[in-house]
């Protein structure tokens, strides 16, 4: 490999991971935001009025074109441990 080549292909994985590192910076600055809000999903998750909620979506008495990903056990329940994993992980709270 040549001076020129060397420098050239150091140049792109720089470029490379300064762009990376950049967007990682952003994305961890806004998962930090987010603490109060996973914190108020959490409560409404384990508090008695989700499964009211839940149980009113199985019986059909919610309208039909209502966003309720936050009613999907499995999808709440991910997001709430992904949440926990990636914070962990960050040096933040324990993982359970």
């Amino acid at each position: 490999m040549t001076r020129i080549e060397r420098i050239t292909n150091m140049e792109s994985l720089f470029d490379k991971s300064e762009e990376v590192v950049k967007r990682l910076e952003v994305a961890l600055k806004d998962f930090a935001k987010l603490e109060h809000d996973i914190a108020k999903l959490e409560a409404y998750y384990n508090s008695p009025q989700w499964r009211k909620d839940f149980e009113a979506d199985e019986a059909g008495k919610l309208p039909q074109d209502l966003k309720r990903g936050v009613l999907s056990e499995d999808g709440i329940w991910n997001l709430l441990s992904n949440y926990k994993e990636l914070s962990y992980l960050c040096g933040g709270k324990t993982a359970d």
